[in-house]
């Protein structure tokens, strides 16, 4: 089997390193960016929500979170149903600097799909939303205390 795993982690190392050196000036580090995307597209999404599109566990989305917080970029508002549930809410700051990492993203696709008929483009994305889904179970399997056989 070819190293097709290592092919998609090297294109998501460089395009998050890319990412986190253009957000710094704007305090954005570490994938912040990518949790301030889903809130802005989401307001009021609650934080376990959040970790799940992205991908991570709770300790690592209550990190990146909580440094949005204190960084303006966003704020927690409790359900006005149920007080220990906190809301995500995108600050203006938030807001203001969700245009520009969108357009970072649109460049990034633009460079990487280079040279790719549209037909090549959907068959890339309905396959590579395939092997997210087949890693999606087991992502749920794991993080649920289990252990995969290998």
């Amino acid at each position: 089997m070819k190293g097709i795993l290592r092919e998609i982690g090297m294109i998501a190392r460089a395009l998050d390193s890319i990412s986190n050196i253009e957000f710094k000036e704007y305090d954005l580090t570490k994938g912040q960016y990518l949790y301030l995307v889903r809130i802005c597209e989401n307001p009021g999404i609650i934080q376990e929500k959040v970790a799940e599109m992205i991908k991570v566990d709770r300790t690592t989305a209550s990190r990146a979170i909580k440094k949005l917080e204190i960084n303006g970029f966003i704020e927690k508002k409790e359900d006005n149903h149920n007080k220990k549930i906190k809301k995500l809410f995108p600050t203006e700051k938030g807001k203001n600097i969700y245009p520009f990492i969108i357009r970072e993203n649109d460049y990034s696709n633009k460079v990487a799909l280079s040279g790719f008929s549209e037909n090549e483009v959907e068959t890339i994305y309905n396959l590579l939303q395939r092997v997210r889904e087949n890693v999606e179970k087991d992502w749920e399997f794991v993080k649920k205390g289990n252990k995969r056989e290998y």
